[in-house]
């Protein structure tokens, strides 16, 4: 019998679910003198069916199992050993039919292409896998020739603007100085994001090689991984790749036998979300408050205590290697004329397949939802999806077909941003939404521009008063002129953008706000202020469940007879709504 390969996933979301307790028993297997070789890895990005155990080296082929119990694992892998199909498990599957195979088959990994495959900790895993090819191949170029091979590629900015990487990286190159820097930005702080801590925790060498090879190409000796200290494992496996890649000569004095040196530092944030506006984080990095500065100049000409410096993302980094490897026409060959390559989103809210996704640009947006994403987590259908978390907007059912790429999506009044999709169910209030992204972007302006501390707020003030239904419809022109001029008097992409959710639920779900401002009422049943529980007396049978948990005593009526609420009473608490069994009281 051949030894059996047991992988077991160790990112974030597997330890949340448990991976951690599964992989002891593994562990304590393997000492008995079990025929399995253990290895860690990270997430596939199917978070939502962590605990995650791949089994392969058998006759099956590769299997993955989902929502592992350490109680069943050993018998699991016993099963796989006698070639027996663990049937109720199988989430991916080489050779056989599987619950996900279908979802995977629609993506294209380059960024994510290690990430659920390698040891995050082993630089031989990596290297295995074609790791540190790329710099080999580039510190034999010239600095130049790997810059035109990157415009050449059409490479975006996967951080949110879109920016050519090629065009930004010329920039800096072109600046004389004795010193430059080059930054990765990992400051991931949109709610429902977290792409930057996946591809961290799964392939940290990737991002560090597509770092080095840009280093050399713009002249910079020294870098910065400003990474949110709220990631303490992507932290953890970015030092322990640095110190590994300094020990194989990838990083620190003459890299490789070249005459090119560079050193890589970690720089943790404090959760600062303005931090991760650039000129804000490097600020940060030189032991500042984390506050935007005035641009010109621009980082690529006085960036890090002067020196010119270039700030890119973690995903914008991780393409790199892939692209010097297999060359700009190939990379163009993926996605669109204008955004060529692929897309990492985090899929959040009510979507069944929740995890990190990768997929090629030009992807229409249903096919994302109900093909990548494996439709509606609930039996209430979709109803819009945020995207670029408090700076993007949302884009309603209707637009569904939209293709997936900076334009089209610019096009919607929403952006592509970090890649944060947050899906949402006809049960969500769309003015709530509004009103909770307006609360996260004042609670996190940093205060500097009036514009953006106290513009914010008023709009906050009134998001709240409509949800309150103490609303008046001067409050929409209201909403729209302090959206217009926080965007044209905003001093950074915070402020400028802050408006966002308001202005796209406004031009979309206009109808909700009137609903509540001329109705005093919600119609999806969420703003609390708004609701009203009645009885419906053709299901009510009396049993008395509501009125025995309302703690008002609103509620009255004879035992099998129909009963009434006593709406000038009801504290709108939904006692009664969760007691009954019957579908007898509505909520609207």
């Amino acid at each position: 019998m051949s030894t059996i390969r047991v992988k077991v996933g160790l990112a974030s979301c597997g330890v949340a679910a448990g991976a951690m307790e599964v992989y002891h028993v593994l562990a304590d297997y393997e000492k008995t003198g079990a025929d399995i070789d253990l290895q860690k890895t990270a997430c596939i990005g199917m978070c939502f069916e962590e605990p995650i155990v791949e089994l392969s080296g058998g006759e099956l082929g590769k299997l993955s199992l989902g929502k592992v119990d350490p109680a069943q694992i050993i018998g699991l892998v016993e099963d796989y050993q006698k070639g027996v199909l663990p049937l109720s498990n199988i989430i991916l599957a080489e050779k056989h039919s599987a619950k996900h195979n279908e979802l995977l088959a629609g993506q294209y990994r380059i960024v994510l292409r290690n990430c659920g495959v390698i040891d995050p900790k082993s630089i031989e895993d990596y290297e295995d896998h074609g790791g540190y090819t790329a710099l080999k191949k580039a510190l034999s170029m010239q600095p130049a020739s790997i810059i035109d091979e990157v415009k050449a590629s059409g490479l975006r900015g996967r951080g949110g603007a879109g920016f050519s990487t090629g065009q930004k990286w010329s920039l800096a190159a072109r600046e004389k100085a004795k010193k430059k820097y080059v930054v990765c930005n990992a400051d991931e702080g949109d709610p429902g994001a977290f792409m930057d801590r996946s591809t961290l925790e799964g392939d940290p060498h990737n991002v560090i090689e597509g770092m080095i090879i840009g280093a050399y190409a713009m002249g910079a000796d020294e870098g910065y991984i400003y990474c949110r200290a709220e990631y303490p494992m992507a932290i953890h496996h970015l030092k322990i790749a640095i110190e590994a890649a300094e020990k194989k000569g990838y990083l620190g004095k003459k890299i490789m036998g070249s005459n090119f040196s560079f050193d890589l530092h970690i720089k943790e944030g404090a959760g600062a979300f303005v931090c991760g506006e650039e000129t804000a984080l490097m600020q940060s990095i030189e032991g500042k408050r984390g506050m935007p500065t005035i641009r010109p100049p621009y980082p690529a000409a006085s960036g890090l205590w002067g020196c010119p410096t270039n700030i890119n993302n973690v995903e914008t980094w991780a393409n790199v290697s892939w692209i010097i490897n297999h060359g700009a026409a190939e990379f163009r060959k993926i996605g669109t004329d204008k955004s060529p390559g692929t897309k990492v989103f985090a899929l959040a809210g009510k979507i069944a397949g929740s995890g990190l996704i990768e997929v090629p640009m030009g992807i229409p947006l249903k096919d994302i939802i109900y093909k990548v994403g494996g439709g509606m987590k609930t039996d209430k259908p979709f109803k819009a999806v945020q995207m670029g978390g408090p700076s993007g907007g949302c884009i309603p059912a209707s637009l569904l077909d939209t293709i997936v790429d900076y334009d089209s999506i610019n096009a919607t009044g929403a952006i592509m941003g970090s890649g944060g999709m947050v899906v949402m169910d006809t049960g969500t209030c769309m003015v709530d939404v509004a009103r909770f992204f307006l609360n996260f972007t004042q609670n996190e302006s940093c205060g500097k521009c009036t514009f953006c501390r106290i513009g914010t707020k008023r709009m906050l003030e009134i998001l709240t008063r409509i949800t309150e239904g103490k609303g008046e419809m001067e409050d929409i022109q209201r909403l729209e002129d302090l959206s217009t001029n926080i965007i044209k008097g905003s001093l950074c992409g915070l402020g400028q953008t802050a408006p966002n959710p308001v202005l796209t639920t406004l031009r979309y779900f206009r109808d909700e706000y009137l609903a509540h401002i001329q109705e005093k009422r919600c119609p999806a049943g969420v703003c609390t202020s708004l609701l009203k529980y009645e009885i419906i007396p053709d299901k009510c049978i009396g049993c008395t469940a509501c009125a025995r948990k309302c703690p008002v005593s609103c509620i009255s009526g004879a035992v099998k007879q129909v009963h009434v609420i006593d709406q000038d009473k009801c504290i709108k608490c939904g006692a009664c709504f969760k007691a009954c069994k019957f579908d007898a009281i509505s909520k609207g």
